[in-house]
């Protein structure tokens, strides 16, 4: 019996590890592992060398309904689904492999990464709630993240009707005026 429950804490401590890696709050690992907190925290020190950002978990759809996050929980979700309906994988593990995949996604486009993990798990549990459902743009025909209940007939997405202030961002003003100094 004493090896069994050695098996299960060497598991729980992998897949920490693998939480914190990923960015995960110190809330998801207590939800997802059967450590203690007081391991919790020192695993965490040890593989991010800071403590753990305090506060509480987000618990607001409506993160999920601005511009860019949207268009970034949408990809997740995409990937989400895609391997609930052709893979065995389920709960945490389905989550990690659409994360480790929006993650390459992002990577490869050069862009930053706007859904954490933490996020990207409270939004699968918003979804299992019934808070948030998919909603399938009538221009483009894509499948975007969208408030559970909400009329979705005649839904036109983030990308097809960016909003003025869309890709405003800090960045790109810097790099365009980086572009002009270089110019001048």
């Amino acid at each position: 019996m004493r090896n069994k429950s050695v098996i299960i804490e060497a598991k729980d401590i992998g897949l920490a590890i693998e939480l914190i890696e990923l960015g995960a709050r110190l809330q998801l690992l207590e939800a997802e592992t059967n450590l203690s907190r007081e391991r919790l925290l020192k695993l965490y020190k040890e593989v991010r060398h800071e403590s753990p950002p305090k506060g509480m978990l987000p618990f607001s759809t409506d993160w999920f309904m601005t511009w860019q996050p949207n268009i970034h929980a949408s990809l997740f979700m995409a990937y989400y689904r895609f391997l609930k309906s052709h893979t065995k994988l389920t709960g945490l593990e389905l989550i990690i492999k659409s994360y480790r995949m929006y993650l390459d996604q992002i990577k490869r486009g050069g862009m930053d990464t706007v859904l954490s993990l933490t996020r990207a798990w409270t939004m699968v549990r918003f979804f299992d709630a019934s808070m948030l459902q998919m909603a399938t743009c009538r221009e483009c025909g894509g499948e975007f993240v969208a408030h559970a209940y909400d009329p979705t007939r005649g839904y036109v997405c983030g990308l097809c009707h960016m909003p003025a202030r869309a890709g405003k961002t800090r960045r790109a003003a810097e790099a365009a005026a980086s572009a002009a100094i270089a110019a001048a």
